[in-house]
């Protein structure tokens, strides 16, 4: 039996009153401090422990990400997030977190997420020791053949409007 979670699934928290906005619902920054929170016990699963970046003298540094806002969720909201490997190189991690409500379910938000792996000598992007790649390999396998989120690669645009073109539609003019 295998010791990875297919997705990996331990970050929980609940939305704070601070995070609630003027809309009444949790705020579009604090979907991402919830995201940040998740990656901790996410680096720490893969073998990225404080004791191995200290000993190594390496860290992950956020290359791109991308998050959609699916479902609200309110003040007191039971979090839960998730997280699936979807590629890895020497230099690089892709994965996606989900973001449900931990009491009735939906998917509240994702982000798709790109992370590099970098040297705190130089702050330049290194390739990953062999027990993290190793690591990654048998998360790889168990992950694999979970469905990819439909959120995962899309692309911000107006619909029949491509950027440097002129606007489809226009305000009026007065």
């Amino acid at each position: 039996m295998s010791d990875v979670p297919a997705p990996f699934d331990e970050h929980r928290t609940v939305v704070r009153s601070e995070w609630i906005d003027h809309n009444g619902h949790m705020n579009a920054g604090y979907y991402m401090v919830v995201f940040d929170d998740a990656v901790t016990p996410w680096t720490r699963f893969i073998g990225f422990t404080p004791e191995l970046r200290a000993a190594n003298e390496v860290t992950t540094f956020s290359a791109e990400g991308h998050i959609t806002y699916d479902r609200e969720v309110l003040e007191g909201a039971p979090l839960r997030v998730t997280t699936q490997l979807l590629g890895y190189d020497h230099k690089r991690i892709h994965c996606v977190h989900l973001m449900y409500h931990d009491g009735e379910g939906y998917l509240a938000a994702t982000n798709e997420l790109m992370t590099l792996h970098v040297s705190t000598v130089d702050r330049r992007v290194a390739p990953m020791a062999t027990e993290i790649l190793d690591r990654l390999a048998s998360i790889w396998d168990a992950h694999r053949h979970l469905s990819v989120p439909d959120q995962v690669g899309r692309r911000l645009a107006v619909p029949g409007w491509s950027a440097g073109e002129e606007p489809v539609a226009r305000a009026p003019r007065e």
